[in-house]
């Protein structure tokens, strides 16, 4: 089911989610600061890229993963989580999208917090 899910969301628009976080981790990763969030714009993009099948663990992060999670929640963590929550929500009004808005709202616990952040 977990593969279906995958080729299916791939073929309505996951590619281009996936490709769109992978352009906002290279651009991050133009300055020395945007580094560290830029490599989890790639980690969230290869989530994006095949979501089924995968949970999400909120880990355990250290004083400096709490500081950069608050930077990211301050510039653009809180867009990202309402934006999957709305996307979200949309697809659950039918019964065929439940699954896929199911995935946004991972997607949305990942957009806020990344930092310590475990995909399993």
């Amino acid at each position: 089911m977990s593969f279906i899910g995958n080729v299916i969301w791939l073929v309505l628009g996951g590619i281009i989610g996936a490709i769109l976080w992978a352009i906002g981790g290279l651009l991050l990763c133009i300055t020395i600061i945007g580094i560290p969030f830029g490599l989890q714009c790639f980690k969230i993009a290869g989530f994006v890229l095949w979501p089924f099948g995968r949970e999400i663990e909120p880990g355990n992060f250290g004083v400096g993963g709490l500081i950069l999670n608050i930077i990211w929640i301050i510039f653009c963590g809180w867009e990202l989580a309402v934006t999957h929550l709305i996307i979200g929500g949309i697809f659950c009004i039918t019964i065929i999208g439940i699954p896929f808005g199911l995935q946004h709202f991972k997607f949305a616990l990942l957009g806020l917090m990344p930092f310590g952040a475990k995909i399993i």
